[in-house]
């Protein structure tokens, strides 16, 4: 019995050991958007912003597109200056925008031909060829009416802003632009001719003395401060 007893306390009973595990710690969730109410201010006041920033961006796309449209024109007409050529008269300008206005002269006889070809049938490049021919319509319209707008090559000073350009979008508003006519140039004599010539120098001098004031002021007002 004494032995049993002592077997007993030899054998302490001992707890199953426990393992504590950090179970991984849930993120809560974002709380769900509200549904805004199709007829809320709220749902009004997205429409009107979204309607402006589309409005915005095709705004942006047009300004972009006709900035490309007026650099294309632009380079054009450089690339038909006269390198040895200091001035140029009103029928000079006419002569150079009359080459503007053939300009798609290649492209048409190319559709033609392409469209001239036995036993093709429709018409290819119909959308480009009538998308041409209004072009070549309002700028032949404006020439023989208000004026054509080219860059101003007539006036001197102009002209060299106008050759040293290159090519720089973002410096399109130095480039001075005029609108020549073909209205009354076969009738024009050289006097006229000279009389524009000279009022065209006046314009430079009044130009130069104007900015001439405006330097001498800008100094003042440094000089001031």
């Amino acid at each position: 019995m004494t032995d049993l007893f002592r077997f007993q306390s030899g054998c302490q009973y001992k707890a199953p050991r426990v393992f504590s595990v950090k179970m991984p710690k849930t993120q809560k969730g974002k709380a769900a958007e509200k549904v805004v109410h199709p007829y809320s201010r709220k749902a009004a006041y997205l429409a009107r912003e979204e309607i402006r920033l589309k409005k915005k961006e095709r705004q942006k796309t047009e300004k972009a597109s006709r900035l490309h449209g007026t650099g294309e024109k632009l380079l054009w007409f450089q690339s038909q200056l006269d390198p040895t050529k200091t001035t140029y008269t009103r029928k000079d300008a006419c002569d150079i925008i009359e080459r503007y206005l053939h300009r798609f002269d290649s492209e048409l006889e190319q559709i033609e031909l392409v469209n001239g070809i036995k036993g093709r049938q429709g018409r290819l490049h119909g959308a480009r060829e009538a998308v041409i021919k209004q072009t070549i319509e309002r700028e032949r319209a404006q020439y023989e009416g208000v004026g054509f707008e080219i860059p101003d090559i007539i006036n001197a000073k102009h002209l060299k802003t106008f050759r040293e350009w290159t090519g720089d979008l973002m410096k399109l508003p130095n480039i001075k632009l005029r609108k020549v006519s073909s209205k009354g140039l076969d009738t024009k004599t050289d006097r006229e001719e000279k009389q524009e010539a000279e009022i065209d120098l006046e314009e430079d001098k009044d130009e130069d003395d104007l900015d001439d004031e405006q330097v001498d002021e800008s100094l003042l007002m440094s000089d001031s401060q």
